[in-house]
């Protein structure tokens, strides 16, 4: 299977007045076609960096600095950010479903003009069939009312709502990758599990690619295919989600299950958090980044460089760790008990 999406020893950096900050080092990974994916981490581990550097949404001090995007066989890195090339793939290929629809969405323009300018520019429609178009594609997204509620502003709708304009923008040319950045961050739960299974439910519709960017294993358990976790700007695990649910390898994907909620938990059982924070980018120390936060570490750890990813013997399992078999067998054994 050839993926659609093929990232390549990817580097993002923004130079800053305190130094220069490796937002993004050397991350790999692909997308295969109408595949869910999951990319997990706490907040600044690089994983939205990551994504808006595929779309090429890096705007200065930010720059991209060596690696390759290759979407379809083209390296987007090739192209201009602002060229005309990646304003035809931008949107009408790659689409992106951002954190907030109140800062993505024009607070000046109604709802219709917004879509409807996506239409006319990427696939030539005349105004009134893109209008006739986008009602059909709100309403395909939940909208009550959407012939209606096409001339209403932003502001008119819910969190909820705006949001699932954001994905109906984000279907309308019916794009091969959709890259939905913690969609559903400032939302209920309720609404939340909606519009993870309306993203679901339109993505096998239109036969797109779907990248879910978060930090809650829970969202990524119940709808991705594979999995993976970030940590300060490199991946330190990558499987498929029940391999790395069943058998975590690295002990940040072992603290991060841990302070998640399970139905199946004993009463009362208290969640585990992750002692301390996330390394100074800018001050990245020569061996393991986790190494002050890790309760597992071993000698090699402490002495030698943050280890490549290795391949789980007879699985398709990566991790960045130095644990062999027997540290990682006392380190599940440990983990299965607290």
């Amino acid at each position: 299977m050839v993926p659609i999406l093929e990232v390549k020893n990817l580097r993002t950096q923004y130079k800053t007045e305190s130094g220069l900050v490796k937002a993004v080092d050397g991350v790999s990974y692909y997308i295969n076609e109408q595949e869910i994916v999951g990319v997990v981490g706490e907040s600044g581990c690089g994983k939205s960096v990551t994504q808006l550097s595929v779309m090429r949404l890096i705007n200065s001090p930010g720059e991209i600095v060596g690696g390759e995007i290759l979407f379809e066989g083209q390296n987007l890195l090739q192209f201009k950010a602002n060229g005309p090339e990646m304003r035809r793939i931008r949107g009408a290929k790659i689409s992106m479903v951002f954190q907030e629809p109140m800062t993505s969405l024009n607070p000046v323009l109604t709802i219709g003009q917004q879509l409807i300018e996506i239409l006319e520019v990427h696939l030539g429609m005349s105004r009134k069939n893109a209008r006739q178009r986008v009602i059909e594609m709100l309403d395909l997204v939940g909208i009550p009312g959407a012939s209606s509620r096409i001339d209403d502003y932003p502001h008119n709708f819910s969190g909820g709502m705006r949001q699932r304009v954001m994905i109906a923008m984000a279907l309308l040319c019916n794009p091969k990758l959709i890259i939905a950045d913690e969609p559903t961050t400032a939302l209920d739960v309720t609404t939340q599990a909606q519009l993870f299974e309306l993203m679901k439910s339109m993505v096998e519709r239109f036969k797109s690619s779907l990248v879910i960017v978060t930090h809650n294993l829970g969202i990524v358990a119940r709808y991705a295919h594979r999995i993976y976790i970030m940590y300060a700007g490199r991946i330190v695990e990558e499987g498929s989600c029940k391999e790395i649910f069943r058998n975590p390898r690295h002990p940040y994907t072992i603290g991060l299950l841990k302070s998640v909620p399970r139905l199946d938990d004993q009463e009362g059982k208290r969640l585990v958090p992750i002692e301390g924070m996330p390394p100074d980018l800018i001050q990245m120390p020569s061996t393991c980044a986790f190494l002050p936060r890790c309760s597992y570490s071993i000698e090699q750890c402490r002495v030698e460089p943050w280890p490549e990813l290795r391949k789980v013997e007879g699985t398709k399992h990566y991790v960045r760790c130095y644990l062999k078999t027997e540290a990682w067998e006392q380190c599940r054994s440990h983990s299965a008990t607290t």
